[in-house]
């Protein structure tokens, strides 16, 4: 085994260990909507003390998966990225499994508040954000790439048709991250869009008021017109709650 491949299977250990504690857990999940928090507010979503949660950020912190920025007198910690979101929407799947066996068949787990639509990390996910994913893939607007994983291409028509809908699609490729990709959903165990497209999306659904969230929770409300407008586009209703 060479150095490269004995260093990151340490750094993979390290990672999944930082992520092994329930409060660190909680923190990590509470900012999956995107939003920075302090840690007096972490404190209290992790249900422990001020000084137990300085030592539980500082771990997150040094593993790379959370920073923190400093404004006056404050300091503010999210998630390190969004492939950190990612990352953390894949564990839920693989808890929701481990769960599903000890209950010999699976059903969701997900609260109904989260389950329609929520936040991932800076892209929708839930029922609405598969259905998304899944109309693109239909169409031909998206195709897997042949050379990376879970990553997607956009076609002609994809593009077109994003365009059509309000997307700022010379924005979106002139991104640096990666166009789009396949995230694997929590709730519905089918892939969501990630990527520069999937965070594009949500922010048009949000500008648009197709749809309304809120500081304190990833949930997010589908408005009367974003359902109308969303059932128009897909075709198809969501699953009842």
């Amino acid at each position: 085994m060479d150095d490269k491949q004995i260093f990151a299977d340490r750094a993979l250990a390290e990672i999944a260990q930082s992520m092994a504690e329930p409060a660190r857990a909680r923190m990590l999940c509470c900012l999956m909507d995107g939003h920075a928090r302090t840690a007096t507010e972490l404190a209290a979503v992790g249900e422990i003390g001020a000084s137990t949660a300085s030592v539980h950020l500082a771990r997150l912190s040094g593993a790379g998966l959370i920073e923190c920025q400093s404004q006056g007198r404050h300091r503010y910690y999210r998630l390190a990225g969004g492939e950190v979101g990612t990352a953390l929407e894949a564990m839920l799947v693989l808890a929701g499994r481990h769960l599903g066996k000890a209950q010999q068949r699976f059903e969701p787990s997900t609260p109904v508040g989260l389950r329609e639509a929520r936040r991932c990390y800076d892209h929708l996910a839930g029922d609405w954000a598969v259905r998304l994913h899944d109309h693109a893939l239909r169409h031909a607007w998206i195709a897997a790439d042949a050379e990376l994983a879970r990553a997607y291409t956009l076609s002609e028509a994809g593009q077109l048709a994003f365009g059509a809908l309000g997307l700022d699609m010379a924005a979106v490729q002139a991104s640096r991250r990666r166009l789009a990709c396949a995230c694997m959903d929590w709730s519905v165990r089918s892939p969501h869009l990630g990527g520069a497209l999937g965070a594009a999306w949500l922010q048009l659904l949000i500008k648009e008021a197709w749809v309304e969230g809120a500081l304190d929770s990833r949930a997010l409300r589908i408005t009367p017109r974003g359902r109308a407008r969303l059932q128009r586009l897909l075709g198809a209703r969501s699953h009842e709650a």
